[in-house]
This record gives C-alpha cells, structure tokens and sequence, in this order.
C-alpha cells in the first residue's frame, strides 16, 4: 500500500505543474506580430534620428560652429528648418533639413526634390516590368508601404529607365555571330482616338561561344520590305558580322533585304511557319496526318534524303486529293533545308525559329497587362526592356547544342549588364525584392482589392525568381 499512495502523490503532484503551466501561459502570450511591428518601428525612428542627427552635423560644418556656439570663426547663421517626407522599403521617414541665413545647404545624405529610396523606385520599375499594370501599382505600394503612388509618378519613373534602355538597343555588336533569328511582333497602339497596329521587329544571335544574344529591337510601321531593310542595316551599322546562317518566315521583303546586306549568309525558313502554310490547303480532319508526312521530311539523315521524301509526300497529297498542298511544299521544301548544311547536333535549333518565339511570347505576356499603347515608342521601350531582362537570365546563358561553353572564369561578364535596368537615378542595383516580404501587409487591403493585390505579387515573384 505505500508504494501505490506514494506513486498517487507523485501523480497528483504533477497534474497540478501542469495545471500550474496552463494558467501561467494564460497569464503570458507572447504576440509575434506586435514584436515585429515595435521592433520594426525602433528600427525606423533609430534610423530617422540617426540622419537628422546627420544633417544637423553637416549644418554645423558649413557654418563652422554648433548651434548657438558664439565663435569668431562662424560662416553663417541658422534660419529653421522644414520637414521632408522620404518612402523607404524600412518605412517613412521625416527628416527635418537646416535652413541658413545666406548660404545653401547642400547635404548628400539626400538627394534635393528625392521622395522615395532608390530601392522603392527600383522595387516600382521592377512591378511595371513584370506585368503590373500603372493603376495596379497603387494597391501594391499601400500593402507594401502604407502610401500610394499615383500611376503619374511611375511613367515618370519609367520615363527614367528609357534612356537606359535606348543606349542599350544601340550598343555597338561585338565580335562574330554565326547564326541570327529574326521575327516581328504586333501590338497595338492608340492612334487619333483609334486602334491601330504596331511592328516590333526583333533580331537574337548566337555568338562565338554558342550563347545566345539579343542583339536588337526597333520599330516598324509594318513587316513590308522597307522596314526590314531599315532594321538590317541598324544591324549592319552596329557592326554585326560573321553570319552564316539566317532563321526567319518568309515576311514579305525579308529575303530580298537579307541579299542586299548579307549576300554570303544562308537563309533558313522556318519549317514550324512553312507547315501552318501547308495546313491552310489541307482540311481539318486531315491535318495530323499531313502533319506528320511534313515531319517525315525534315527526320531524314542528309538534304538528298529530304528531297526525295519531299517528292513522295507530295506525290501522296495529290493521290489524297490535295493538289494546292502538294504544290506549296514542291515550291517551298528546299528553303527549308539548309540547317542540313551545319552540324547534325545543331539541326533541331537551326531549323525552326522557336528561340525567338519563345522569347516573343514573354514580351506578348507582359504587354497583354497593358492592351493599347499611348505610341509606338513607349511599345518599343517596354518590349525592349523585358528583352534585355530575358538576356540577362538563364536565356542568355544556355549554350546552343556543339557548342562547349566556356567556364565561368573564361566567360566572364557576358550579359552580365542586361542582368537588371538598376535603380533610375543611375545607381546600381543591390537588392532585389522578395515578393514573401508583400505578403505580411496583404490582409490590411479591403476584400474586394486583396484578390488583385495577391495576383500581382504572385506574378512579380515569378518575374524576380526568373
């Protein structure tokens, strides 16, 4: 009996620590979400003291005594001061700037008519770039900061990265590039209360090293051969050379203006875009088949075995009754061979123009956000940006089939400045934002806007983690 009664008030013992725990957690809660809202406001009053103790100092040194210090060897004299309101991703700061009597004060601890922090105009820039619309961005910068920002200021911020952006689509063209893909885009444009379209005409290369570039993007009033003949001489002009090979569709003019510029390169047609040619004289229940007779031809070994499939495709639409796509690929089938002439481990990127298509998809992706541009260079500046970004990524350094990429060490800084725009007023990037980071203020938005907010995050945090 002792041993059973002992081990009953060892029990009875520790329900009551227990007991005792529960009600001491009670008593004691620990709020993780205020700790970080009051550490996060010790942080941004640490750092506003910390600049206005900066600029008092600065105030001292022009005037070459402290405050209400009589000395003989003082400059000037202060006149007040006025309050500044400066957006950072810590918070918002007031700083409180020296006023003098007669001399100007000029600190470089901000900058003069500066409102926000050059990681906010990057982190805005960046929201533009990735898909989100200008009025979208007043929502993004409420959940994110507290403020709003009237789509005015971030056109004026994008009006910034353009310059940035125009020096790049006319930099020089550096060494030799064997292989060019060419396309056009359409897009639209608000024209005299009207719709119209716009030509966005594209060019990306594959250098010496066998990494792809971007190498230009320009404007043109429509894929005619004017335009393509404009365009290839802005080539031309940069210094593009050493091509062997051109990878396009049969734009109307394209090949006539290649002849004029470039009359020792070889010009591919795109075997994707002469299929959909055949398809167009081929009924619908009809079209898988005659699809994969097409893909016959361009499986063979060598040009000769190509051929002669060719001719018995052919040969076989005509038995099935389809005299008008048995003659498109008997016209059109030998612009499609020449990739034959390069290595074989090459053909499958040399024969159809899919680098560049995929990368035109990006660009259509981003402008979709917008519908109709105000004009056509504002069209040009944002498609020429999201080619830049794309260069700058694992696009731009993915080494085409043959070739053997260089190490690290050899490679260098290639694409390395198409990697980001940087901040607009020039200074180089060095944070880059964390789409998990918006996520804390979201549930702050009314109902009806937290659905459009929390879209946009997701889709900027595909774009930073691209």
């Amino acid at each position: 009996m002792g041993p059973t009664n002992q081990e009953d008030k060892q029990s009875m013992g520790r329900a009551r620590e227990l007991q005792g725990l529960a009600k001491l957690r009670q008593v004691i809660q620990i709020d993780e979400g205020k700790i970080q809202e009051h550490l996060g406001e010790v942080v941004r009053s640490t750092v506003e003291e910390a600049l206005n103790a900066l600029l008092d100092a600065e105030a001292d040194l022009l005037c070459g005594a402290e405050r209400y210090e009589r000395s003989k060897a003082r400059k000037d004299t202060r006149a007040g001061s006025y309050e500044r309101h400066l957006q950072t991703k810590a918070g918002d700061f007031t700083l409180k700037v020296p006023k003098l009597r007669t001399l100007p004060f000029e600190t470089a601890i901000i900058e003069r008519y500066r409102r926000r922090g050059s990681s906010v105009e990057e982190a805005l820039v960046e929201m533009y770039l990735a898909g989100v619309s200008v009025r979208r961005v007043e929502d993004i910068t409420e959940a994110l900061w507290g403020t709003r920002v009237s789509p005015s200021t971030v056109s004026e911020l994008n009006q910034k990265i353009y310059a940035k952006i125009e020096t790049w689509c006319n930099r020089p063209i550096e060494g030799n590039h064997s292989y060019v893909f060419l396309d056009g885009l359409w897009l639209k444009r608000s024209w005299g209360g009207e719709l119209r379209n716009v030509s966005l005409l594209v060019a990306i290369a594959v250098n010496e090293e066998g990494f792809r570039e971007v190498l230009a993007v320009a404007e043109g009033s429509k894929e005619d051969k004017a335009s393509w003949t404009a365009f290839l001489r802005h080539l031309k002009e940069r210094g593009l050379k050493g091509v062997r090979l051109f990878v396009s569709d049969k734009c109307l003019g394209l090949v006539e203006s290649l002849g004029e510029f470039y009359p020792e390169a070889l010009w591919q047609r795109c075997t994707a875009h002469f299929y959909r040619n055949v398809w167009t004289a081929v009924p619908t229940s009809k079209v898988k088949e005659v699809a994969a007779m097409l893909k016959a031809i361009h499986a063979q070994k060598d040009r000769a075995a190509a051929r002669q499939k060719a001719e018995q495709v052919a040969a076989k639409l005509k038995e099935m009754k389809l005299a008008d796509a048995a003659a498109l690929i008997v016209s059109g089938i030998e612009e499609t061979l020449y990739y034959y002439t390069f290595p074989r481990e090459r053909w499958r990127s040399l024969r159809t123009n899919n680098p560049l298509e995929r990368l035109l998809r990006e660009v259509r992706r981003r402008t979709r956000a917008v519908g109709a541009f105000p004009d056509g260079n504002s069209a040009l500046m944002l498609a020429a940006a999201r080619l830049r970004h794309a260069a700058g990524t694992k696009w731009g350094h993915a080494a085409l089939p043959g070739h053997e990429p260089p190490s690290p060490s050899e490679r260098g800084s290639m694409n390395d400045d198409a990697k980001t725009l940087g901040s607009p007023s020039g200074e180089p990037s060095t944070t880059r934002l964390k789409p998990q980071q918006m996520c804390d203020k979201l549930w702050t938005l009314p109902c009806q806007r937290r659905w459009i907010v929390g879209r946009t995050i997701g889709r900027l945090g595909n774009f930073c983690a691209s």
